[in-house]
C-alpha cells in the first residue's frame, strides 16, 4: 500500500464512497398535458373550390368583311354599345361606284328585255295575221279546187257531147252524099258538132282558169305558211332574247345586291348589346377580311365563369347521380360563390350553365361554366377568381380537427386517448377536408377522443393529461382546402 501514489489512493477512496452510498432517487414527472377533441358526427356539406376565368356570355369579334381604308371610329372604347350601333366606317367610294355600275347593268338588261318583249309582240301579231291569211288562203284553195273539179266534170261532159255530135256528123255525111238523108240533117249535125267542139274548147279554157286559180290559192297558202314560219322564227328568237335578258337581269340583280351588301359592310356595326373593347386599328389603316379583329364586344350580364374540375370529381359526381335526368336536376340546384382576387365574396350567387363534352387529354379535367349576374358591369372578361359550391352533403360524417391527423408515407394515423388516459396510435382513412376539420371514413368511432396538440412528444401507451382543444379563428369561411 505504501507504494501507491496519493492520487490513486484518493480515487479508490472516492470509489468506495460512491459504491457504498448509490445514486439519489429520481423524482416522478407528471403526465404531459395534451389538447384533445371528441370525434364528432354530423351531416356536413362538402365544398368544391376551383380557379375560374371570367368570360363574356357572348364574345363577338368585330371583323371587316370588305377591304378598305378605315375612315372613322364611331364608339367610345371600353363603353357599352347597343346592337346595330355603328362602330367603324370604311371608305365607301369604291363600293358606291360598284353599286352605280351594277345599277347601270341592270337598267341595260331591263332595256334588252323590253326590246325582246316588243319583238315578240310584233312577231306574235305577224303570226296572228299570217294565220288569218292562211285560213283565207285555204278557203280559196278549197274553192279553187272545187272549181277545178267542176270544170273537169263539165269538160268531160262536153267532150262526151262532142263525141256524140261527131258520131252524128260522121254518120250523116255518107248518107247525105248518097242522098239517103236530107242535106239539112247533115248540116244540122255539122253545126251541132261545131257547137260541141266550141263548148269543149270553152270548157278547157274554164278548166285552165280554174287550175290557175287553184295554183294561185295554193301559192297563197304556201306564202301564208312561210309567213307563219317566219313569225314563229321571230317568236323563237324573241323568246331566246327574253331568256337571255332575264338571265342578264338576274345576274345584274345579283351583282347589284352584292355591291349594295359590300357597300353596307363599310359601316361596321355591333351584332349584340355588350361591352366594346379597345380598337386594334387606327384611322387610315387598310383593313381587310384577313386582318385581325377591329375590336371585340362581349355580353357581360350575366357573365360566364369557366373552371375545370378533375376527372375524379366528375366520376364521383356521376356515381352520386348516375341517371342523366337526376344529374341534370342536380346541376340546376347548384349555387356558386365567387371569391374575387382580393379575397372578397361577390354578393350575388351564380348558377350552373354548361358542362363540356370531353375531358381534356393533357390535364385530365373537364370544363364547367357558371353564370353570375353582373348588372353593374363590375366583373370583366379575363379576370381570375375562385368558384365555390356545395358538391354534396356527407351524411353522418365523422369529423376531427386536421391537426389531429399525422401523415407518414401516404398513411394517416391519430393518437386516441382511451378511458385510462393512455395513448393508442390508430391508423385511419381520410376523406374531404371541411374548413379546419377532416372527414374520417374509417378507423374511428363517434365519441372517441383524439389528441390534437402534443402528439409529437407521445408514444403508444403513454399516460396523458387532457384539456379541450380550442380551435383558432379562421379568416376564411369553412370550405375545401
Amino acid at each position: 500500500m505504501s507504494s501507491l501514489k496519493p492520487v490513486a489512493v484518493l480515487g479508490l477512496a472516492l470509489c468506495f464512497m460512491g459504491c457504498s452510498g448509490g445514486p439519489p432517487p429520481k423524482k416522478e414527472l407528471p403526465p404531459p398535458e395534451v389538447a384533445v377533441a371528441e370525434v364528432a358526427q354530423r351531416d356536413v356539406p362538402v365544398y368544391g373550390e376551383w380557379v375560374g376565368t371570367l368570360d363574356g356570355l357572348v364574345n363577338a369579334k368585330i371583323k371587316a368583311q370588305v377591304t378598305g381604308y378605315l375612315l372613322r371610329r364611331e364608339y367610345q372604347e371600353g363603353s357599352f354599345v347597343r346592337k346595330g350601333q355603328l362602330l367603324f366606317e370604311l371608305d365607301p367610294r369604291t363600293f358606291e361606284a360598284a353599286v352605280a355600275q351594277a345599277q347601270g347593268q341592270l337598267a341595260q338588261a331591263r332595256g334588252q328585255l323590253e326590246a325582246a318583249n316588243s319583238q315578240r309582240k310584233s312577231a306574235q301579231a305577224a303570226l296572228s295575221q299570217a294565220n288569218s291569211q292562211l285560213l283565207l288562203a285555204k278557203a280559196g284553195l278549197e274553192q279553187a279546187q272545187g272549181m277545178v273539179m267542176q270544170a273537169e266534170a263539165n269538160l268531160a261532159q262536153q267532150q262526151a257531147n262532142q263525141g256524140k255530135t261527131q258520131l252524128d256528123e260522121d254518120r250523116y255525111r255518107p248518107l247525105a252524099e248518097r242522098k239517103a238523108v236530107p242535106q239539112q240533117d247533115l248540116d244540122n249535125a255539122i253545126q251541132n258538132n261545131q257547137v260541141a267542139k266550141a263548148q269543149v274548147a270553152a270548157q278547157v279554157a274554164q278548166l285552165q282558169t280554174a287550175r290557175g286559180q287553184f295554183n294561185s290559192a295554193k301559192a297563197q297558202v304556201d306564202a301564208a305558211n312561210s309567213t307563219i314560219q317566219s313569225a314563229l322564227a321571230q317568236i323563237s328568237s324573241a323568246d331566246a332574247a327574253i331568256t337571255t335578258a332575264l338571265a342578264q337581269i338576274e345576274s345584274a340583280n345579283a351583282q347589284l345586291q352584292t355591291a349594295q351588301l359590300n357597300l353596307g359592310f363599310t359601316k361596321i356595326t355591333s351584332p349584340i348589346d355588350g361591352l366594346a373593347g379597345v380598337a386594334s386599328a387606327q384611322v387610315g389603316d387598310l383593313i381587310s377580311p384577313s386582318s385581325e379583329p377591329l375590336t371585340q364586344v362581349s355580353t357581360i350580364d350575366p357573365i360566364k365563369v369557366n373552371f375545370t374540375i378533375p376527372e375524379q370529381e366528375y366520376m364521383s359526381s356521376l356515381k352520386r347521380n348516375p341517371a342523366a335526368s337526376r344529374r341534370a336536376a342536380f346541376l340546376k340546384t347548384l349555387r356558386f360563390e365567387l371569391i374575387q382576387s382580393d379575397g372578397s365574396k361577390y354578393p350575388q350567387p351564380g348558377r350552373f350553365y354548361s358542362e363540356d363534352r370531353n375531358v381534356t387529354v393533357n390535364t385530365g379535367a373537364i370544363l364547367l361554366t357558371a353564370l353570375f349576374p353582373n348588372p353593374q358591369g363590375n366583373l370583366r372578361p379575363g379576370q381570375y377568381a375562385r368558384v365555390r359550391t356545395v358538391r354534396y352533403v356527407q351524411k353522418s360524417a365523422l369529423l376531427i380537427p386536421q391537426r389531429a391527423v399525422t401523415e407518414l408515407q401516404d398513411r394517416y394515423q391519430v393518437a386516441v386517448v382511451g378511458p385510462d388516459q393512455k395513448i393508442a396510435i390508430q391508423p385511419v382513412k381520410v376523406g374531404e377536408r371541411i374548413g379546419q376539420d377532416w372527414i374520417i371514413t374509417d378507423g374511428l368511432q363517434p365519441g372517441q377522443t383524439v389528441v390534437v396538440e402534443g402528439t409529437q412528444k407521445l408514444g403508444p401507451g403513454a399516460t396523458v393529461k387532457t384539456k379541450p382543444y380550442e380551435p383558432q379563428a379562421s379568416a376564411t369561411p369553412a370550405g375545401p382546402k
